[in-house]
């Protein structure tokens, strides 16, 4: 086949490349060979073993030990700082395997706790962690697998005020009860008391100013029955709606207002 029919390597700017340049450079990097990375010792250990089937309890250390200082070899003529843990791991593991290989007398043999036992049990808690560790990284997660949603709504707070408690209203009767005691004189008398009259009282006082403190709406100098007259007019208006009776906060004093007035 001829050079014109030959089927171009490449397309350089548009232009059809049918050989090599010969002074083509290849970067030494470019040709790097990179190898599953491991998170320590142990990973490469449990990646030999699971890889080879191997049982866990019956490590032949022998076998383990030879493709565990083929890896350490690689990695260490790429880092020398990387291969620090590895090497302490293989000299752990070339002990084992000699101790295994050493004779033992036969009454100290069954007596003698297996060189491997340390080891097997830092690979099963190893794994279980690493287990667990990856059960956790699938979960879903705030930044990788969802983003978070903000939604602002504008709207105007309007002030709630606590609702008067009955016990307050009761110390409140009791107070204006003990001032009316302290100036009644003892004068018998017979007064027509209305309750629609002192509810038409009530009104009058709060028109001019919408709202009035409690104690304002009595006379307690007028008596206990006029008191009562009053205190069932407020009542009353309040049953009907005309009246609100408010407080700013807890135990605070207790104040009057027209219904539709608004709060200041």
């Amino acid at each position: 086949m001829s050079d014109a029919t030959q089927a171009p390597l490449a397309k350089v700017r548009g232009e059809p490349l049918t050989e090599l340049p010969q002074d083509l450079y290849i970067p030494p990097d470019a040709l790097e060979v990179y190898f599953e990375a491991f998170e320590g010792p142990l990973d490469l250990l449990l990646y030999l073993i699971r890889r080879a089937n191997i049982d866990v309890l019956d490590i032949p250390m022998a076998k383990l030990t030879e493709q565990y200082m083929e890896y350490v070899e690689v990695m260490r003529t790429k880092n020398l700082e990387l291969a620090a843990e590895y090497l302490v791991m293989a000299a752990m593991l070339m002990e084992i395997k000699s101790r295994m290989l050493l004779p033992r007398p036969a009454e100290l043999a069954s007596e003698e706790e297996d060189p491997r036992a340390e080891l097997v049990r830092r690979l099963l808690e190893y794994e279980k962690m690493k287990l667990a560790g990856q059960k956790l990284d699938a979960l879903p997660q705030l930044g990788r697998d969802f983003m978070p949603v903000e939604v602002w709504i504008e709207q105007t707070l309007a002030q709630r005020l606590p609702e008067v408690n009955v016990v307050d209203l009761q110390e409140a009767w009791r107070a204006l009860l003990v001032r009316a005691k302290m100036t009644q004189h003892h004068r018998v008398s017979r007064e027509e008391l209305s309750v629609r009259e002192h509810m038409t009282l009530i009104l009058r006082k709060l028109r001019g100013r919408g709202f009035a403190e409690f104690g304002e709406l009595f006379e307690p100098a007028r008596g206990v029955a006029v008191l009562i007259v009053n205190f069932l007019a407020v009542l009353e208006l309040t049953r009907e709606g005309l009246l609100e009776v408010t407080q700013s906060e807890p135990f605070a004093p207790i104040y009057v207002k027209f219904a539709n007035a608004q709060s200041e």
